[in-house]
């Protein structure tokens, strides 16, 4: 019985030697850098991207006391991360439009200033939360400058 176990000791051994750990599992693969509950770089295209940054500009039309109101202009970088919902953080610019904020109130419609002397950009980073299945976007944190 003594000589079966340490053949089988033996045989495990070898086999540990000549094979990568955890090569049957393709548990060596799950370390791609990317841990759970961290930051990811997103495409500044996808759609909820675009939801996060239409709801950081009405924020900040919100905290301004500019008589025209401001939209999203160019996404510079977004993350995302997996907390109770979505956090979206992004880099972006945001610039005045020719819509005042007493007329019209959906920023589809709104072109961009043209007029040099009124045309006004601002360099923002933001944080959003979003919990999709509440329908509920809670914008956290809004810096410009």
């Amino acid at each position: 019985m003594r000589a079966a176990w340490v053949l089988l000791a033996c045989c495990c051994l070898v086999l540990r030697a000549t094979k990568e750990p955890f090569e049957d599992c393709n548990l060596h693969k799950l370390n791609s850098g990317v841990k759970p509950g961290f930051p990811k770089t997103i495409k500044t295209n996808d759609p909820g991207v675009l939801q996060a940054a239409r709801h950081t500009a009405e924020r900040f039309n919100n905290c301004t006391n500019d008589i025209f109101l401001f939209k999203e202009s160019h996404i510079k970088r977004a993350l995302v991360q997996i907390v109770k919902g979505l956090k979206y953080m992004l880099d972006m610019e945001i610039a005045r439009t020719i819509c005042k904020k007493n007329g019209q109130r959906n920023l589809d419609n709104c072109d961009f200033q043209t007029n040099h002397t009124l045309t006004q950009t601002f360099s923002c980073y933001s944080e959003i939360w979003v919990i999709p299945w509440l329908h509920k976007f809670t914008v956290l944190v809004l810096l410009c400058h």
